[in-house]
């Protein structure tokens, strides 16, 4: 029995449900299925109104879905915090080149949503949908077209990521291998810390048209089996990673300005 498998098991959950969205999730959106109760999840959003969300006036409901309707920052879930180990589950779907984040640790911690196809982010594999947002890119692209509802997950467990795209998980990693050194360097000189814990989760405003809806949370127990199934990063062209570069320089060089203003 893999390890995968058994912690389906211990969840009452079958391996095809976790996989996809067709068993696993609930069918009404904004609502939990009988296997999401048992395994401990909780609805962060009721598909009604924004209790429980801080933000200024520039989120609304519609239609069953959070909907950002001007600039005025993050919408910010203030009842309790991201727990350290943790899945986080969610529906999202974006404009024709919009770009939004769901931040579930503190600093830029950042599950990338993203129109792949039109947004300029979509050409770096480590800024795309799903990524660990400069940091760790997905194994590849399982976005639907924007304008239709995607299904996400974050899977996290003492020092394992996960990022899950429609029902695959795209992204999956431990941050103590030596292997994956440079990514951490890189999410370190963007202004995150892999080992930062308990944010508050915020859903960011970066300006364009974006949803969500379906958002549940439930804490891990460190004896929780995670699916272990290797996930092996897409390639980036070496044009990319030029660009990549350049962008991080400017990063730290604006937050050089910052500080410098500061004092």
């Amino acid at each position: 029995m893999s390890h995968g498998t058994r912690w389906l098991q211990i969840c009452g959950l079958s391996l095809l449900g976790l996989g996809s969205t067709a068993e696993l999730w609930a069918e009404v959106p904004n609502s939990l299925s009988d296997a999401e109760s048992r395994a401990g999840f909780r609805l962060l959003f009721n598909g009604q109104d924004l209790e429980g969300w801080r933000h200024q006036g520039n989120w609304k409901v519609e239609q069953g879905a959070i909907s950002r309707t001007g600039r005025g920052g993050s919408l910010v879930y203030g009842v309790q915090k991201v727990p350290d180990d943790f899945e986080l589950r969610f529906e999202w779907k974006v404009a024709p080149g919009s770009n939004s984040g769901i931040y579930y640790r503190p600093g830029q911690y950042e599950y990338q949503i993203l129109d792949n196809r039109l947004h300029r982010d979509g050409k770096n594999p480590r800024t795309s949908a799903a990524s660990l947002y400069f940091c760790m890119q997905p194994s590849r692209d399982v976005t639907r077209p924007a304008g239709q509802w995607n299904t996400g997950r974050i899977v996290c467990q003492g020092t394992v990521i996960q990022h899950w795209l429609n029902g695959q998980k795209v992204v999956g990693f431990d941050y103590a291998d030596p292997r994956w050194k440079a990514h951490v360097d890189l999410l370190r000189a963007r202004g995150g810390d892999v080992a930062s814990r308990g944010a508050d989760l915020s859903l960011q405003d970066h300006g364009d048209p974006v949803w969500y809806r379906s958002l549940k949370l439930r804490a891990l127990k460190s004896t929780d089996m995670l699916d272990e199934t290797a996930v092996v990063p897409q390639a980036i062209p070496p044009e990319v990673l030029a660009a990549e570069k350049k962008k991080l320089e400017g990063i730290v060089k604006r937050r050089q300005q910052a500080q410098q203003k500061k004092q």
